[in-house]
């Protein structure tokens, strides 16, 4: 049966059974990086007929698929490390399945890092920036460099895997730009940029943000940042334990222009949030409702749109407040500047700005499956109830009558909210 071998290296010796598999394969496939290193091995003058340096990873793959017809052909892939943390193990697997493929990791770069500079790594955040190195292939990363401040405010101790593009310098100055984060977190805050590691010219570079921010580094390396504000202190995030049920006066907002705490919670349930996927709040105001979609649900993309400059500005304030790095805020008209976002399962409108109807037509061609809209008016109940009709959504309403106890003198008594409509669309695609 034909067989591919991912095998880790840079820090540790082979053992015997890795030099017999490597010495018996049919091809040695290696990155010319790689293969640099390898040349250096005592492997290396045994195995060098079977080497082929192949820099391109779609032609890497497209060579190894061109041996499997021969059962008996064994090729050796190198790896930098772990190639099943952030590397190349996890794109063979899925390309030639489980059954075809063998993993032998090495001690990944971030396990290295944390030994050479004495922390702990149980305790870290842990991140790749590494897109790759073509720019028009460069792989979609779950955050980017402008997420770091906002996770550093919730984790005390971040490890990064970068590249030419994502490097320490560019990180270093992310943090020094981030306007709200305080200038004593600036200044607690340490990084260290491990460079060429399992080199013989590896290094280890220490210092603060403004230190790392002035200099270059050899590549390929790897950053973690350390939080001295907040290592060793029991961690009172601003609500970090309450993944629903944010009161008005937690959030930020402005002229009580917010989604009241009942009519939010009920708006949310209605929403059908998913785990993973992209949520848009249309009219997102001060940002409430994204704020407790963020908490419920982490792994949600969300983009909040909001037209109106002062609630943009609540909403970012918000998100910074709640640490919440998945809330992409769009200051901009809806539908007209809503193309090009990534297309949602879940749409909330909060306010249309009088184009309720261009924006339904809009949204009901991204085939959205759940669409939310709030209401306080009969006009425009009854505009989203046609509409919605119109455009093949099955709807379900809800009044929503809400009063609150208040006291007076020694009395107390109960003083109505404005109803709200809160109107459903679901279509099945």
């Amino acid at each position: 049966m034909f067989k591919l071998y991912v095998i880790g290296f840079g820090y540790k010796p082979f053992t015997q059974e890795i030099r017999d598999i490597i010495y018996s394969a049919d091809f040695i496939l290696a990155s010319e990086r790689l293969f640099d290193f390898f040349e250096g091995l005592e492997e290396y003058s045994r195995a060098k007929d079977s080497l082929k340096v192949i820099n391109n990873v779609d032609q890497t793959f497209d060579f190894i698929k061109s041996q499997t017809s021969n059962p008996e052909s064994k090729i050796v892939l190198l790896a930098s490390g772990d190639p099943l943390f952030y590397g190349i193990g996890r794109r063979a697997i899925k390309e030639l399945g489980k059954e075809v493929v063998e993993i032998f990791p090495d001690l990944s770069s971030i396990q290295v890092a944390f030994a050479k500079i004495k922390e702990s790594w149980d305790d870290a955040f842990l991140m790749s920036l590494h897109g790759g190195p073509d720019p028009l292939k460069r792989r979609k990363m779950q955050y980017d460099i402008t997420d770091i401040p906002l996770l550093l405010q919730k984790h005390y101790k971040i490890a990064i895997l970068t590249d030419k593009q994502n490097n320490p310098t560019k990180i270093a100055q992310a943090l020094l730009d981030f306007p709200s984060l305080p200038k004593h977190s600036k200044d607690a805050v340490r990084m260290y940029v491990c460079e060429k590691l399992g080199y013989p010219d590896e290094k280890i570079t220490e210092g603060l943000t403004s230190e790392i921010a002035k200099r270059e580094y050899s590549h390929p390396n790897l950053v973690i940042i350390l939080n001295n504000s907040l290592i060793n202190k029991d961690i009172q995030l601003c609500n970090a334990n309450i993944s629903f049920g944010l009161s008005e006066d937690d959030i930020m907002h402005t002229n009580s222009l917010i989604t009241k705490d009942e009519i939010r919670a009920i708006t949310l349930h209605k929403l059908m949030l998913i785990n993973k996927g992209v949520f848009w709040d249309v009219g997102a105001g001060s940002g409430s409702i994204s704020v407790e979609a963020a908490k419920l649900c982490p792994k949600l993309k969300i983009y909040a749109i909001e037209k109106d400059s002062v609630q943009v500005e609540n909403i970012e304030r918000n998100k910074e407040k709640f640490r919440l790095q998945d809330i992409n805020v769009i200051s901009a008209d809806a539908p007209s500047n809503l193309e090009g976002l990534p297309l949602p399962n879940r749409v909330f409108i909060g306010g249309s700005g009088g184009r309720l109807e261009e924006i339904l037509k809009f949204i009901s061609e991204k085939k959205v499956e759940i669409i939310v809209i709030n209401a306080t008016t009969i006009e425009t109940l009854n505009k989203a109830l046609l509409i919605l009709e119109r455009l093949g959504y099955s709807i379900d309403v809800s009044q929503i009558n809400v009063s609150r106890m208040r006291n007076i003198g020694n009395s107390n008594y109960f003083s109505a909210l404005n109803p709200v409509f809160i109107i459903r669309g679901r279509k099945v695609y």
